[in-house]
């Protein structure tokens, strides 16, 4: 291989990694503010499917009943969220690699 083609085959290289670098980062700051917002906004969420409970006041009186469920359901749905976000920043890297 010329000296020439292995210089252009190496930048190319380069910019696909600095593109996924990139990718990498956008991703990671939109999840980190998705997950910040969706952390504040479940609890309320979760509030007002179940009207007639209040959590908080269940929580602090020592109901472990309550405070399991919503341990529980908050923290099911803030996983499922990582794996959407997870998958979103994987498929940017992989068109950063293979673009």
């Amino acid at each position: 291989m010329p000296m020439e083609a292995q210089g252009a085959s190496l930048s190319g290289a380069l910019g696909s990694i600095g593109w996924a670098g990139a990718y990498a980062l956008a991703g990671a700051m939109a999840g980190a503010a998705l997950m910040l917002l969706f952390a504040v906004v479940l609890p309320r969420i979760v509030n007002r499917v179940t009207p007639n409970i209040d959590e908080e006041k269940e929580i602090a009186r020592g109901n472990r009943a309550v405070a399991e469920y919503f341990g529980r359901v908050v923290s099911a749905a803030i996983l499922g969220m990582s794996i959407v976000i997870a998958a979103a920043v994987l498929g940017g890297l992989l068109a950063a690699l293979h673009g």
